[in-house]
């Protein structure tokens, strides 16, 4: 059996717990530079602001219908994050982190009522975070993922589903026809794996619910979809495929790319910002233990903007290996100054490390004694612990962010909320 334990609405849900006076009004967080609606509390959700929505196209909700608007808060996202997956760890003997918001739990051989266990890690999590979740119980991990939708919306949409599955779905609990009841009342589009290009193929075709997927035979979903809808037609069935991934396999690619605050020129400021995206994609790169072989970089305009425009990228080859900061920096400065041109404004720029492999099949010049890599390793590793501990940017390497006006190119944050959990002057007082 397995579970899947997934919160509600959670950038939201997380601006809501550190401020009560926003629980109950309709609340979206904005994504880059406060640019489009990328979460949305339920009651923004019923006043039909659509996910992905460019903000000044629905800030007339502020006005009528107390739409608050919030820049995104990924201190406080990340911090929350890792705090409810150390929760829910306790449902299962293992824990696949599928999302920053969602985990899937291996239930097997787990004795007692697992209905009964679901509620009491929701009510954790309520009480010890104050966020709101579902928790679906399944034989397949296709089916724990629908028996969770099913556990939001029979909360939040009283009579799709009978009102007993709310907050707690277990599949087991049910006979074979209450899950044909379910099954049947759920869109084929709203089932794990499917997706909406499947989604439209399949109801052209007179399959328009899980229970009518569920039906199909796989050898014929193969023969025309593929195996992974074969895969999903499988797990419907009850027959698992797909098992829990402990330990996520290392990116083939690993980047940072961002659109800035307010559109610039010069080379100066451009190259502060890729000089900093460099800085912590060397920092992801070596939490996997990589090294990359390749730096990829651009620069480009805003397509929006008035002409000229300018969109161009160049990938850099190292002479090694590496994940030393220092390197990747001045590969990303080398592309840079390569693609670089004069009289246009740049809204956006990133950089991408390219060419990947593990740290310990990188090929070394010498034979005896401590290599040039492993002291450079050790300095890396000093630097991350020294941000990790004080704070990200208390040691930079040169060229590293600090080239130029950061106003210029760091992103427009204009209504974020505190970092309530990571930064002690933000930590909330509470007064008698």
């Amino acid at each position: 059996m397995f579970g899947l334990v997934d919160l509600s609405n959670f950038y939201a849900s997380c601006e809501q717990t550190f401020r009560p006076s926003l629980r109950g009004k309709p609340v979206v967080v904005l994504g880059s530079n406060d640019g489009c609606v990328i979460a949305r509390s339920q009651e923004a959700k019923a006043l039909g602001v659509p996910m992905g929505a460019p903000w000044f196209k629905v800030s007339h909700l502020a006005q009528s219908d107390g739409l608050v608007a919030l820049s995104a808060n990924f201190p406080l996202i990340g911090d929350m994050s890792a705090r409810f997956m150390s929760l829910a760890a306790g449902f299962g003997h293992r824990l696949e982190a599928y999302s920053v918001d969602e985990a899937f739990a291996d239930l097997s051989g787990i004795s007692g009522d697992l209905t009964f266990r679901g509620f009491k890690i929701r009510a954790r999590i309520g009480q010890w975070l104050g966020l709101p979740c579902g928790v679906g119980i399944g034989p397949t991990k296709t089916l724990a993922k629908l028996a969770n939708l099913v556990s939001k919306d029979a909360e939040r949409k009283p009579g799709r589903y009978p009102a007993h599955l709310a907050g707690v779905c277990n599949f087991g609990d049910l006979s074979q026809a209450q899950l044909e009841e379910v099954m049947r009342a759920t869109a084929v589009g709203d089932v794990w794996g499917v997706g909406r290009r499947y989604g439209a193929q399949l109801v052209e075709l007179g399959v328009v619910s899980a229970w009518d997927l569920a039906q199909l035979p796989h050898s014929l979903v193969r023969k025309r979809w593929g195996v992974v809808l074969e895969r999903t037609v499988l797990e419907l069935q009850g027959r698992s495929c797909i098992d829990l991934e402990d330990v996520p396999g290392p990116k083939q690619q690993v980047g940072v790319s961002r659109s800035f605050g307010k559109g610039f020129e010069g080379l100066d400021g451009l190259l502060g910002a890729v000089g900093e995206f460099a800085a912590r994609a060397a920092v992801k790169l070596r939490k996997q233990g990589s090294v990359a072989g390749q730096v990829f970089v651009f620069a480009q305009t805003s397509p929006f903007r008035p002409p000229p425009h300018f969109s161009r990228g160049l990938c850099v080859p190292l002479a090694s290996a590496s994940a030393d900061t220092r390197v990747l920096v001045a590969a990303a400065h080398a592309g840079i100054r390569a693609i670089f041109r004069s009289g246009v404004e740049f809204n956006k720029a990133g950089v991408f490390l390219l060419d990947l492999c593990p740290a310990n099949q990188r090929q070394e010049a010498f034979e005896f004694g401590e290599t040039d890599s492993e002291i450079n390793e050790r300095l890396m590793a000093t630097v991350d612990h020294l941000n990790q501990r004080f704070g990200r940017g208390t040691v930079l390497v040169g060229g590293a962010g600090n080239s130029g006006k950061k106003a210029d190119w760091s992103p427009k944050q204009s209504r974020l909320t505190p970092q309530y959990t990571t930064r002690l002057s933000d930590i909330p007082i509470a007064r008698a």
